[in-house]
Parts: structure tokens; sequence; C-alpha cells
């Protein structure tokens, strides 16, 4: 919703810019009008489009070649690839709670503060009506005593009594255009949109600039069937007083009268300056190309295995599962993600064998299926098989993961209910270190945190492979509950820890 909100606020604010550079001092006034009406609704719909024409275009390989640096496929020396140890899946549930979400509550609160304003104005226009009124074939005149107010909203014009005879008929020449032409609806559209949009300051400055536009086309028409010299002297010689209500016309208004005056003396644009409404073109492209570019993103970082989190979305939705027998069948799921995530994580990858080394080496990365003594977490390096020293290792890795993680991070990303999945891979150097951590999640910001948990594991002992001390890559599934609580530390109903899968192979 924030990236929605922040695409709308630019691309208004790229509207604004073409029609104050270029648009504003034109005599096009219809023109203009129909522009400031149009933009805001195009700046509204733009963010939801999506042109499979422009995609084609733009592939996604064009978009991320701009996003990220050019990396070279990796490259392997050496007949063996790497190959990685699979943790067990961490299940880390956040407790339902009743988090308030503050930033929902400041917007509702400031939309009601808006449309209290608002309906506060349409209170002050209601009492009026109760005054004396005149009803004509297409309008009503409504004269409000002891005053020299003059405005019109939608069919209705209310004049003060102390207007002379001679300024009510030039007042309500002008007047009438307003109701004509129903410029009281281009003012309550921007009413509308100042209480969806009340913290948007562009929202207000659009119907700032229409409301000034309305007075340069109603005294454009009306200085056609009178002197324009009269004209102006009845506006620099009025009186006046006005009401602050935004979604009103009105004649006598200070702050609008000088603009008024110098746009009349103002000469008729050439036609040829039509052409300047071309520049919203290359805008609007500009505008479409990045809309359907993010779409390409969203594509492209699409995992492989996007079809199986789609089902997994809709076992969470069900409601006639219980929570374990969903985390039941998210678990089989994530298994078959598992081996299609080891068959396709590293497919850009090239292996070159050199001839006449030999794959020994103390700087390599051995596999775990082969490797002499694994590392060991702090208090499992006294255990004397592989076996225990993997398992007790794991079962550290886990209950650390599962301490350390913040879950207020997932509580605010995610909806209730929902389960998050991320994968983290690490090694295990020769000193017993953690670095090359990367992380996959559904969000970035669940994915720093991965990473930070997975580097807060304190030092280990390194594995060894022919009495010298060797790196090991792991992957650690960490699957994010936002809800209801469950049992199964790993995923287990029983809470034992699930066996680790077949290794996958991995990069250095």
């Amino acid at each position: 919703m924030i990236r929605y909100i922040i695409q709308i606020i630019v691309f208004q604010l790229a509207f604004l810019l073409v029609y104050e550079l270029f648009l504003k001092k034109e005599t096009f006034f219809t023109a203009n009008r129909w522009y400031l009406l149009l933009t805001p609704v195009l700046s509204l719909i733009l963010p939801f489009a999506s042109f499979t024409i422009l995609s084609e275009v733009v592939p996604a390989s064009a978009v991320m070649a701009i996003n990220n640096t050019i990396k070279l496929p990796e490259v392997f020396i050496g007949a063996n690839q790497p190959q990685v140890e699979q943790l067990p899946t961490v299940h880390i549930v956040a407790e339902k709670t009743t988090a308030v979400n503050w930033w929902l509550i400041a917007y509702a609160l400031g939309s009601f503060m808006s449309l209290l304003l608002f309906l506060k104005r349409w209170r002050v226009i209601g009492k009026l009506f109760q005054f004396k009124a005149e009803d004509k074939k297409d309008f009503k005149i409504v004269e409000i005593p002891n005053s020299r107010m003059a405005f019109t909203f939608l069919r209705t014009i209310f004049l003060g009594s102390e207007i002379s005879a001679e300024e009510r008929e030039q007042i309500l020449e002008h007047e009438l255009i307003h109701v004509s032409q129903k410029h009281s609806l281009d003012l309550l559209f921007f009413e509308i949109l100042k209480v969806v949009f009340w913290f948007n300051p562009l929202v207000y400055i659009f119907q700032n600039r229409i409301a000034l536009l309305h007075e340069f086309i109603a005294d454009e028409e009306v200085v056609k069937r009178t002197s324009k010299k009269h004209y102006f002297n009845q506006l620099l010689n009025s009186a006046f007083e006005t009401q602050n209500l935004s979604f009103t016309n009105q004649f006598f208004n200070k702050s609008l009268i000088k603009k008024r005056i110098i746009m009349l003396q103002k000469n008729k644009s050439k036609t040829i300056a039509k052409f300047k409404f071309l520049l919203v073109v290359p805008v609007l492209a500009m505008m479409l190309v990045y809309v359907s570019c993010s779409d390409d993103r969203e594509v492209a970082s699409q995992d492989p295995s996007s079809d199986i989190e789609s089902l997994i979305s809709k076992i969470e939705s069900r409601d006639n599962l219980t929570s374990d027998q969903k985390l039941q069948l998210v678990n089989s799921l994530q298994e078959i993600e598992d081996k299609m995530l080891g068959s396709s994580r590293f497919e850009d990858k090239k292996v070159i064998e050199v001839q006449g080394y030999g794959s020994k080496s103390s700087t390599a990365d051995v596999p775990f299926a082969v490797i002499e003594e694994v590392p060991a977490f702090a208090g499992c390096e006294g255990l004397k098989t592989n076996e225990e020293r993997k398992d007790c290792t794991s079962e550290k890795i886990m209950k650390h993961v599962q301490k350390e993680f913040n879950t207020q991070i997932g509580k605010n990303l995610l909806e209730e209910g929902s389960i998050a999945r991320v994968i983290v891979q690490f090694k295990i150097d020769e000193t017993g270190s953690i670095r090359d951590i990367r992380a996959k999640a559904p969000v970035p910001e669940l994915e720093e945190e991965a990473k930070r948990v997975v580097n807060s594991i304190p030092q280990m002992t390194p594995g060894k492979q022919g009495g010298e001390a060797v790196g090991v890559v792991y992957s650690l599934p960490i699957t994010f509950q936002n809800g209801e609580n469950t049992s199964g530390a790993a995923g287990r109903s029983d809470g034992s820890l699930p066996p680790p899968p077949p290794p996958a192979p991995a990069s250095k």
C-alpha cells in the first residue's frame, strides 16, 4: 500500500510539473481544466497498469541488469562441487497479539478530520439555503441579507443583498458560466480526494489551480459580451467579503482578482502552443515503462517454487484444518521445495575440471557426506560420532535461532495466521566462524533478520578432513508463522527433530 501511495504522489508531481512549467501561462483554459481533472485520475490508475507489450520490450533480464551489477557465472575449479548440509527446518511462531497499527490509526484520524471539515463547510452552505430564493429555469438565486458575498455552488448562485444592480448583472453573467459548465463538480471531486489523501499536498495544489482556471474560463466568456475595460474596473472597485469554502466558485476572491486581471490582459496563445500538451506523452510513457518494469522485477524475483508457495497459501486459508494439520501439509510441500531448490539454485554455475590437480585441498569446502569430522557447536565437540555431533549442533543452532529471531518483524510485515519460508545458506569456515551468509525470503526485512541471527551464532569448532580444518556450507530453512501457536520446534507435533534431507549442491 505504501508503494502504491508513493507512486501516486510521484506521478501527480510529474503531471503537475508539466502543467506549472509549460501549460499554466497558456490561455487554453478548457484544455487545461481537463488536464487537471484527468491527470490525478491517471495517477490513481497507472500503478495498477500492466502492459505485456512493454514487458516484451523491456524483458526481465534487462530489468535485472538495470537493478543489479552484472555478474559473470561463478566458476568452480575442480571436478567436485561442494555440498550443503541441510539443517532441520526451524519453526518460529509469533504468538497472536492485538498489536496496534498506529499508521492505520493515524490515517483514519486524518481522514476523519478531513471529512468533518468538509461536512462543516457543507453545513455552512446548507444554512444559506434558508434565505429567500428565486427559482429560474436552469438555476436558483439565493439572496443573503446584509452581505456582499457572491459565489456559486452547483446550480445555486448566492448573492448579497448589498450588491448594486449594476454589479449584480455582471456577477450573474460570470456565475452562470460556473453553473452551466458544472465547475462545482470539479471542486467536489478534489474535496473527496482530500478526504482520502489528506496527507498529500499535491491534491490541494490541484484544487487551487483548477479553481483559478474556473475564474479564467468565466471571465473569458463574460468579456466576449461586455467591455473588457468596464469589467476590469468592476473587479478593481468591488468591495468584497468571502466565505472560506473551497468547493464554491467565488466572484469576489481577493487572492484571485489580480491573477484574473493579468490573464484577461494576456494575448491569446498561438495555436502551435497546443503542441505543449504532447509533453505529457513521454511523461506517460516513462510511467508505463516504470510500472511494467516493476511488474517484471516482481516476476524475476519469484522463486522457482512459486507454485508450491501458492499451495501453501491455500492450505493456510483452509478453516477446516487444525494448525498441526496445516503445518504437516506445509512441511510435506517444503520437502519437495527443498529438492527443487537443490537442483536449480546453482543451475547457472559452470564446473570446470582442471587436469593435473588433485581434489584434496585444505582451503576447499568438503562435501558433508564424506567429511571425517563435522563442525560442532559449543558443547557438542566432545561427542564421539559424527552423527551425534551433527544432531547436537543442529538442535543448538535451532534453539539459538528460535531464541534470537525478532518475531516482531514478522508480525509487522505478515498477515495474521500466515506462514513465511526463509532459506539461509552459510559457511562454517576453517576457523569455525560464520561467513558467506545468503538468505531468500518473501520480504527483504525477513532476509536481513535471518542473516543477523545466523551471524550471531557463536564461534564453532571447524570441520576436519585429513586432519586439516575445512569449510562446510550449510542450508538452514526457517519457517515463520504469524499467529496461532503450534507444538513442534522443528515441525513435528511430538517435538522431535526430523532427519536432515539428502545434501544439495552449493557454491563455495
